[in-house]
């Protein structure tokens, strides 16, 4: 972006300056962890419209009809999909104020059912199966599995609303997009956001601001330094990079979803809809049998500019998608396809690449492929292959329309790449976080984002409570250890980091068991680690369930006082878990609580004196991290008594935590 443009939107940002409604949200104390009521969610959304006549006087000039709306938060979150909303969730767990700007109706991003792509991440690697992504995104994928059997992508939707809705801590501004930033001695001090549904220009005062929206939006506003395209081979010393620099980039996707009904259903084409050929499907596999979800291949505007080509972008896909249909449906070359046909289409162009913005550290393909050193500031990990696709995408039927190099094992992505390198209280997350376009490749995929959103989203909180900017976040080791504990018992996962909390009282505990399942041990639970790697049993503890169920105890010499326990169960880390409308991805999934979680069990405390204290009873849990606030307790030994699992025939649990 030109300097003109930047400090004319600068100049707009200034020139509103004068006073309108306001709704201040203070920074204080962390999360108390309650949701809110009903009455509270209501009294949020209507302290977002003015209703003093004064205010509907006071217009910015040139935008008559629209009124001005004042915010302030610890951070502003542009953009609410998988990064936006881990980020956002995150922080407001962690005691910040956020507000969360998301320029659709529905959170999600390209997982929402305006796409409807399915959430892949770091399981996909050569290694043992076990790196499925822990934290805020392992707590939505088992709230999906468990309550939405039925696939549905609204349902997916409206979960990830009600946990952003229901967090006390977040205000949620859907409909609007970040238009301009109020930027001084390099720091964004303000952001306006537009929503033309509600005739509504958001005024946003904020300490830290966080750039989740993919496109980079914010940073481009706020006059970042962005990247786009193809560095070259020689840049970063990348033997998979271009040998020149180019602008080319990943293309868009629109899928659709097909059903068969059982009787014909015959299929016209639009006019405008290409004409395919067999030919043009010698790389891109239709399938025989079932074609009940689009193609990811079908692919297209690599070669354009994918921001502002969108709608070239968006009919070039559906003459695609349209055309495909016509030849599944009308070729001959696929029998029993007679009764089948579309229920869906995607409208909205599923986006892989645009801008992407610089950090203190440019991810580049030897970090992903560990030929470089260990990050020191490690806060998330990835793990998807270096996934290659031709910027001429379905125009070039002669290539393969994807090129992956499976890694052999996960990676770190390091603070470094969350925030930038210009804009001293600038995070980001996501397909836009500071990377080379070779690493862009495998840390694009939306698992990923996730974690990496919850890795920038925490550390804004830090940075919130410290009154520090992320670079001295980084730079002050101590702050930056407790970050990276913060994330740990958050159930973020580092590779190679473990808990050692000095907070964690169950870390000097003696622990022992009903029974156990050799060669797990009870003290593998306070050992650190949260994860087997398939096949191990080095980090859990396990042990038959009888018919008294099964019971963990931790004892300690010297009885300690406890107001807070954590645990962290088994969730089948082995196994894929995601949300999709193709009955291949879905048939190894389990869309019900995992089996081997715990789903029933108690807390009890014992005293010095011998007397039990029930600390918890739970009934039909699903979730991999669970944790129980109650009045301090002199305990001297904490057992955990669990009585039935979702159905697997052994108790298992990774960790126990105990805090004052």
């Amino acid at each position: 972006m030109a300097d003109k443009e930047v400090m004319g939107r600068r100049g707009f940002l200034a020139a509103a300056g004068a006073s309108a409604y306001s709704l201040y949200v203070f920074a204080g104390d962390e999360a108390q962890g309650a949701e809110r009521s009903p009455a509270e969610i209501r009294g949020a959304f209507k302290a977002l419209v003015p209703t003093d006549p004064e205010v509907v006087k006071r217009r910015f000039e040139g935008e008559p009809n629209m009124t001005l709306v004042d915010l302030e938060a610890d951070l502003l979150v542009a953009g609410g999909g998988p990064a936006g909303v881990c980020a956002a969730l995150a922080a407001a767990r962690n005691g910040a104020k956020v507000v969360l700007v998301q320029d659709r109706s529905r959170l999600g991003g390209n997982s929402s059912s305006e796409v409807k792509m399915h959430i892949v991440g770091a399981n996909n690697h050569k290694g043992r199966p076990g790196w499925r992504e822990g934290g805020i995104i392992e707590e939505l994928r088992l709230d999906d599995a468990a309550n939405n059997p039925q696939r549905s992508f609204e349902l997916w939707d409206l979960l990830l609303y009600d946990k952003v809705v229901s967090e006390p801590n977040v205000t949620l501004i859907l409909d609007a997009s970040v238009c301009a930033a109020d930027v001084r001695d390099g720091r964004i001090e303000r952001v306006l956001a537009r929503c033309d549904k509600t005739e509504h220009i958001y005024r946003i005062k904020t300490r830290y601001a966080a750039d989740c929206t993919g496109d980079s939006r914010l940073a481009l506003e706020a006059g970042a330094t962005i990247r786009w395209g193809h560095e070259s081979r020689d840049e970063f010393r990348e033997s998979l990079a271009f040998p020149v620099a180019t602008r080319e980039t990943l293309g868009s996707s629109v899928l659709f979803t097909a059903r068969d009904y059982g009787k014909p259903m015959p299929y016209k084409p639009p006019a405008w809809a290409r004409k395919i050929t067999a030919e043009q499907l010698k790389h891109r596999p239709i399938g025989k049998k079932s074609w009940e979800y689009g193609y990811w291949w079908i692919e297209w505007g690599g070669e354009t500019d994918t921001i502002r080509d969108n709608e070239r972008i968006r009919f070039e896909l559906l003459s695609i998608v349209t055309g495909v249909w016509d030849y599944i449906k009308n070729s001959g070359e696929y029998p029993g396809s007679e009764t089948w046909a579309m229920d869906w289409v995607g409208m909205m162009p599923g986006k892989r690449e645009s801008r992407r913005i610089e950090g203190d550290h440019i991810l580049n393909q030897n970090d992903l492929m560990g030929f470089s050193p260990e990050f020191d500031d490690a806060v998330a990990i990835g793990g998807w292959g270096l996934d290659e696709h031709p910027p001429t995408g379905f125009d070039d039927p002669e290539q393969p329309p994807f090129l992956s190099i499976k890694l052999s094992e996960v990676y770190n992505i390091p603070l470094r790449s969350l925030y930038s390198k210009d804009l001293s209280n600038m995070f980001m997350a996501g397909r836009n976080a500071s990377c080379s376009h070779v690493a862009f490749t495998s840390t694009r995929v939306m698992a990923t984002c996730a974690v990496m959103g919850q890795a920038a989203g925490t550390a804004a909180a830090l940075c919130a409570r410290y009154g520090i900017t992320p670079r001295e976040l980084y730079r002050d080791k101590p702050r930056l250890r407790e970050l990276q504990q913060t994330l740990l018992r958050d159930d973020q996962t580092i590779k190679g980091l473990k808990n050692a909390d000095p907070a964690d009282l169950a870390r000097k505990a003696k622990v022992t068991a009903s029974a156990s399942t050799e060669p797990s041990k009870p003290e593998n639970v306070i050992d650190g680690f949260v994860r087997d790697m398939e096949g191990e049993m080095n980090h859990r503890w396990i042990a038959p369930m009888s018919p008294d169920g099964a019971r963990l105890e931790l004892a300690w010499d010297e009885p300690q006082t406890i107001g807070h326990v954590q645990l962290t169960f088994d969730t089948g880390f082995h196994r894929e878990l995601t949300l999709s409308a193709q009955d291949s991805v879905s048939a190894a999934i389990i869309r019900a609580p995992q089996p081997e979680t715990v789903r029933d069990y108690r807390l009890i405390a014992v005293t010095p004196d011998g007397r039990e204290v029930e600390l918890a009873r739970v009934e039909g849990n699903h979730q991999r991290l669970r944790r129980h606030d109650f009045e301090p307790v002199k305990a001297a030994r904490l057992r955990v008594e669990i009585t039935a699992t979702n159905g697997s025939e052994t108790a298992r649990i990774y960790e126990v935590r105990c805090m004052a």
